[in-house]
């Protein structure tokens, strides 16, 4: 079940492949999430010591949260990974113009996973012709709803 996504990756980025992560989270962290109250609209992943790190993610603390903890919304959290994954990772984002991207957090039997994509910017063009195609099956769904309906 998806919690939340990232739906600008999908538009600044081809995605070639995807990974599932866990993600290293504080108590009030995984209470926040299942409130509803994240948001990956800015997050991105990054490689620094040996790991893959998720930044920019805002995870907005309960009112609720305890008096004796300072949270941080937006923290570093370190994904959990394979060590095959990651060296795969790596290796790919030094030397192939490849980046790695979030796109979703949801539950698998009942943890919460970050869904991470290995991919490749988009150009301008590139941007305006998945834009021009979305449209058309838009309006493709339309004309056959339409012609349904009259049928």
């Amino acid at each position: 079940m998806t919690i939340v996504d990232n739906r600008k990756a999908f538009h600044e980025y081809f995605i070639e492949e995807r990974y599932e992560a866990g993600l290293v989270l504080e108590g009030w962290e995984v209470k926040a999430i299942r409130a509803g109250r994240v948001q990956l609209k800015e997050a991105y992943v990054n490689y620094a010591k040996g790991d893959f790190w998720l930044l920019g993610a805002h995870i907005s603390p309960l009112v609720t949260a305890s008096t004796h903890i300072n949270p941080d919304p937006v923290r570093a959290r370190k994904l959990l990974l394979h060590r095959r994954e990651i060296d795969k990772l790596a290796g790919l984002v030094a030397r192939s113009g490849y980046t790695v991207a979030a796109l979703n957090l949801h539950y698998t039997k009942g943890r919460i996973k970050l869904e991470v994509g290995l991919a490749k910017g988009k150009k301008l063009h590139d941007k305006r012709q998945s834009e021009k195609d979305r449209e058309w099956q838009r309006e493709k769904q339309r004309l056959v709803r339409d012609t349904a309906k009259r049928g």
